[in-house]
């Protein structure tokens, strides 16, 4: 038995210092399609994708910028419309500009899940995004689905009342291990604490990248899968 035992520890240890492998988005079925980058075989057999529709920029109060010409059509796969976000302040004319949106997009036959907010709250400030993120959600049409990216150190505070009033807000949060176009170095130190999480999440991979899932996380029953940031193939 404990010849057994020790093996067992040597195996756990080896895994452990297993090298990470490279996230080939072929093995995937949810994605980020954020503009200016070229859509990929892999869309055609996704389950959900998540596409960038427009940004919130400027201050001091924000403004909807459009970066899509067209509205997409997707008939194979759940859609999310994303904003990337500058800032929580907006001008008056962007909530409706949203509302908008969502119409336009579900007008074309999208299945629309609902709307993403890419917005880098630093963990600290997580207090005032939770209470915009309330407000907002109460002001989208009944049924719509609230997505955030959320930064690896918020696992580190995973239990904080703000974290919990943010669980009690949003439908998911994917988890980026990344910035920019490159995997976050260490990032295993932050998904070790990711039991803290006390909502439904994902975690977001960039295509290319290192990754390597830490033990116990699909057992974990608030991982709701991977997304992976879709990058041109000249990058």
């Amino acid at each position: 038995m404990r010849l057994l035992a020790l093996l067992a520890l040597m195996f756990l240890s080896a895994c452990d210092r297993a090298e990470p492998g490279r996230v080939d988005a072929r093995n995937y079925d949810a994605f980020w399609l954020w503009a200016g980058v070229e859509p990929q075989p892999v869309l055609d057999s996704a389950k959900t994708i998540y596409i960038l529709a427009a940004e919130i920029k400027g201050w001091p109060e924000g403004r909807y910028v459009d970066l899509r010409p067209a509205v997409p059509q997707v008939k194979h796969a759940q859609v999310w419309i994303v904003y990337r976000v500058e800032t929580l302040t907006w001008d008056a004319s962007v909530l409706p500009r949203i509302r908008r949106d969502l119409k336009s997009w579900k007008g074309k036959g999208n299945r629309i899940a609902g709307i993403q907010i890419d917005f880098d709250a630093a963990t600290r400030g997580l207090p005032g995004y939770a209470a915009f993120l309330q407000k907002f959600r109460a002001d989208l049409p009944p049924g719509t689905g609230l997505s955030v990216t959320g930064l690896l150190d918020w696992s580190s505070g995973g239990d904080s009342p703000a974290l919990n009033a943010l669980a009690g807000t949003v439908d998911e949060v994917v988890l980026q291990t990344y910035q920019g176009r490159h995997t976050i170095p260490g990032y295993a130190a932050y998904l070790r604490l990711l039991e803290r999480v006390k909502l439904p999440f994902k975690i977001g991979l960039v295509q290319q990248g290192e990754w390597q899932a830490p033990p116990g996380l699909s057992r974990n029953p608030n991982f709701k899968g991977y997304v992976v940031f879709l990058l041109n193939s000249e990058l």
